[in-house]
């Protein structure tokens, strides 16, 4: 049996969570449709089956909504004149407030009032009835089909000024709310958008402009000074400092040069690169981030799912509510035209656009914020979960610490020369250490001497002649046993070795002459870090590591750590963590997505340490902090308790402007206008407070 073909596109039009939902009914509907999703928050359509662009489209004509393939970029800015909905909105506006002065001019009920009211209802209306009409045939109901009962219910009792009113407010609600998730949506179309479309190739010795997609892997990319990279790949010529900020949240530009890995979306700063592609369009870093933030706001938050649920059952309940509204009290002799202009009333006012777009509107923005920033949330559920953690588990090397030996103490009456020996022997070693050393002196911008008879002695160090005299350079215990070492000097040893460090010391012609201390150092932010985590309300915070005890211990200390547990193999950190969720519920676990991949799995919530395109990091966790910057985790965990906050505040606001309209019943005061402010105001509130997310920064 053949496999269906799984095809995805870009959506226009698409402003409402209802009609999103209806929509994808539509598209399952189809004979040859074996699913699909509609991902309301990246405007994106999934279909598995056989389904034309013309098919898709037929099945969100209700709304208007057009498709495009998903290769093809963000359509332009369409200039408000030349959209026809605000047209049709304007003209609306114009009948109504002159059929409003012939209603003061002469009274109401006036036949030329009457007319000015329904072209107003039906220039505004068009597309809500439209829709309404074929809902109400299906008996399908949601918010224009509600719409359309009070207008015609208007109608028939002869409110034609409020029905007016209600189709002009209804049109403004949904253009605004059309602009607040066009708003909330456009942290992926700038990322979207940062690629360049074309970029500058060298092909037979000529160079020559070609479409971003067209682009072959070993192709050579020519990108001059201010140009955007556009595509993953190595340096072959030149040095630059290039701008990374779009993948990895990073301000500091980063000083790239031959054999260096660049990213696509980042800007060329100051000098000429030649760069070799290594990867296709569709497997570049940024794709990559792009297909996992809008796969985040697809999947939806527990609190999503569960305002879905409620939605399903709230709708028919008001539904009841207002036929009760209108016909019990006339029932007991109340006027039958009052009642079921209230009973119209309570239809419009219960209409859950508010409380269905809630939830999503706030994971969007929060998730787009969060990739600006260089921290990738791969879904509402972990946005959630974030904002309840209680614990974070910390990996150590390449986590806490920078995850590289450096060179933490020198000890010799003449430290430049003593480096310049020391560093002249270990060039020829490939041990970390040594290579510590090396970079080391580099660094301090000394020169090595030349080296004769260079011999590694295996687990203890090496050994040569400088000048003449026999240096040997490597272990405590192997150095004491060829040299004198007094007891001050290995007192001081100690006490750095209880700190971390790893100290090896060099004699000439066996006698000692100093000694160099190594260590993994801690990242200058950890501590801060931590600091600020605390002061977030996380109450424990322990370091999980296969170093050794003395090592770790002597980090935790310095870091302030809860608790520290050392000697760990993968499993056991993987045991560390189920029990740390069996004390504390909720549990982080931070480490460098490749051997902590048990631990990140098993946690609540698994964060990766992941420099810009590591995949494992973005395969393995939940979380990926792109810049290996551990000062974005506080801010990730501000953010997601920031939005559980507003998801909450939009749940009230949504229900309560609508129970305060629903009171209005009761001593008669509920119109068909302040029904739809109600509603306008609910889903208005909701999207605004939500737009706060995008102000959240580092």
């Amino acid at each position: 049996m053949e496999k269906a073909v799984k095809q995805e596109y870009r959506l226009e039009n698409l402003s409402c969570a209802n009609c999103a939902m209806k929509f994808e009914h539509n598209i399952k509907s189809l004979p040859e449709v074996e699913n699909a999703t509609v991902n309301f928050g990246a405007s994106k359509v999934s279909v598995i089956g056989k389904a034309t662009i013309e098919d898709i489209e037929k099945a969100g004509a209700f709304d208007g909504i057009k498709v495009t393939t998903v290769k093809q970029r963000q359509s332009e800015k369409v200039p408000f004149f030349k959209r026809k909905e605000n047209v049709l909105t304007v003209i609306s506006f114009v009948f109504l407030v002159i059929g409003i002065i012939a209603s003061l001019t002469y009274e109401e009920s006036h036949p030329l009032a009457i007319g000015l009211f329904i072209v107003s209802i039906a220039v505004g209306g068009f597309d809500l009835f439209k829709g309404g009409l074929v809902n109400l045939s299906r008996f399908y109901f949601d918010m224009k089909t509600l719409m359309t009962i009070a207008i015609i219910g208007a109608a028939i009792i002869g409110e034609w000024r409020e029905g007016a009113v209600v189709v002009f407010l209804f049109a403004v609600s949904e253009a605004l709310e059309a602009y607040s998730m066009n708003k909330a949506r456009q942290s992926i179309s700038q990322l979207i958008d940062i690629v360049p479309p074309t970029a500058t190739i060298r092909k037979n010795g000529k160079l020559i402009e070609v479409d971003t997609d067209f682009i072959q892997i070993n192709d050579v990319l020519i990108v001059k000074p201010g140009q955007k990279i556009a595509m993953d790949g190595v340096v072959l010529k030149g040095t630059s400092a290039v701008n990374q900020a779009s993948i990895t949240g990073e301000s500091v530009p980063v000083t790239k040069s031959i054999d260096d890995e660049v990213f696509a979306g980042t800007l060329n700063e100051e000098g000429s690169l030649e760069v070799k592609v290594t990867k296709r369009v569709e497997d570049t870093t940024i794709a990559k981030i792009i297909h996992l933030v809008e796969e985040a706001q697809a999947e939806k938050a527990p609190s999503q799912k569960f305002v879905d649920k409620f939605a399903k059952y709230y709708t028919p309940a008001i539904i009841m509510i207002a036929v009760l509204v209108a016909i019990v009290p006339p029932l007991f002799g109340a006027d039958w035209q009052t009642w079921i202009y209230q009973g119209l009333a309570v239809l419009v006012v219960g209409c859950p656009c508010a409380l269905v777009v809630s939830t999503p509107v706030a994971i969007v923005t929060a998730i787009g914020n969060a990739a600006k920033q260089g921290v990738l949330i791969k879904g509402g559920i972990h946005l959630e979960e974030i904002g309840r953690l209680q614990a974070i588990a910390f990996d150590k090397t390449g986590t806490l610490t920078k995850g590289y030996p450096e060179v933490t103490h020198v000890e010799a009456d003449v430290p430049k020369e003593f480096i310049q020996k020391v560093m002249s022997i270990e060039t020829y070693s490939q041990h970390p250490l040594a290579q510590a050393i090396v970079k080391y002196g580099a660094k301090e911008h000394i020169h090595q001497v030349e080296i004769e008879q260079f011999q590694s002695v295996t687990g203890k160090g090496a050994e040569g002649l400088v000048d003449g005299t026999k240096w040997a350079v490597g272990s405590v215990s192997w150095i004491s046993s060829i040299s004198a070492i007094s007891n001050e000097v290995i007192t001081k040893i100690e006490q750095l070795q209880m700190e971390g460090n790893t100290v090896m010391l060099a004699s000439a012609d066996g006698v000692y002459q100093g000694f160099i201390a190594v260590a993994d150092p801690i990242r200058t932010t950890s501590k801060n870090v931590l600091e600020k985590l605390k002061k977030a309300g996380i109450q424990h915070t322990v370091m999980l590591t296969g170093d050794d005890k003395r090592t770790a211990n002597a980090i935790a200390v310095k870091l302030g750590m809860t608790a520290v547990e050392a000697g760990l193999m993968p499993e056991q950190k993987l045991s560390a963590i189920k029990a740390l969720k069996e004390k504390y519920g909720t549990v982080a676990m931070v480490g460098d997505g490749v051997n902590d991949s048990p631990a990140l799995a098993a946690a609540t919530v698994g964060i990766a340490m992941g420099g810009a395109g590591t995949d494992a990091a973005l395969e393995t966790a939940d979380v990926a902090l792109m810049a290996d910057d551990l000062e974005k985790l506080p801010y990730t965990i501000r953010l997601s308790r920031k939005a559980l906050h507003i998801i909450k505040e939009n749940i009230m606001f949504a229900l309560g402007l609508k129970i305060i309209a629903l009171l209005l019943i009761i001593p008669g005061w509920l119109t068909l206008w302040i029904a739809i402010f109600a509603d306008m105001g609910a889903t208005l509130l909701v999207v605004l407070n939500s737009l706060r997310l995008l102000k959240i920064n580092k």
